[in-house]
């Protein structure tokens, strides 16, 4: 049996070759792995409003953003934190979700998230500038929709000084597309405003 390390590793390689990372990834877990790895088991059980989620789970939703940032990770000034942000973008849905009033919600799992993809890659010695910057693009992922609906929750401000808007917005973009039915000239469009409203 492979070591939780050799495991990781393994995922590493998947995330930065395969044209499709998700193949390897469903494999991978659809076996029993060690307790390292039940922040991502746990996306399986892990519901989401099926109006903005059709595809169901966060797993299921994870795969798809973790193929799409793969298409893009050539866009990317550091595809490895890319392609672990694309990965561990909603590590903090399990903690975070509720149903209020019949709605499925998952409040501040971004921020519940960087803790734990922070737990996550340091238990495996991940290279500390590389886990911070996967932390960062996951504390900010949102962003994208608070800024450009000019929600309360926007900070662009915050997100300037700790991470590179640019790559919040091609995590962002891979975040949106990887539902069913998204629309990607749309999608295209929300990238552009929000990149603007920041003013690049």
């Amino acid at each position: 049996a492979m070591t939780p390390s050799e495991i990781f590793h393994q995922i590493g390689q998947h995330l930065l070759e395969d044209a499709r990372p998700s193949q390897a990834l469903e494999q991978l877990f659809a076996q029993p792995l060690p307790a390292e790895f039940d922040p991502l088991q746990r996306l399986k059980t892990t519901k989401q409003s099926p109006v903005h989620h059709p595809e169901g789970n966060v797993w299921n939703h994870t795969m798809l953003v973790v193929d799409e940032a793969a298409k893009r990770r050539g866009e990317s000034k550091c595809p490895e934190a890319l392609m672990w942000a694309a990965l561990l973008h909603d590590i903090g849905k399990p903690d975070t979700t509720r149903v209020r009033k019949g709605k499925i919600t998952s409040y501040d799992h971004e921020k519940v998230g960087v803790e734990l993809a922070r737990r996550f890659l340091s238990g495996f010695e991940a290279d500390k500038a590389l886990t911070d910057r996967v932390c960062m693009l996951i504390r900010y992922h949102m962003q994208i929709l608070f800024v450009v609906k000019d929600m309360p929750f926007a900070d662009i401000n915050g997100m300037k000084k700790n991470t590179d808007v640019t790559e919040v917005a091609l995590l962002g973009l891979c975040d949106r597309l990887g539902r069913l039915h998204a629309d990607l000239a749309a999608e295209k469009a929300n990238v552009r405003c929000f990149l603007e409203k920041c003013g690049r």
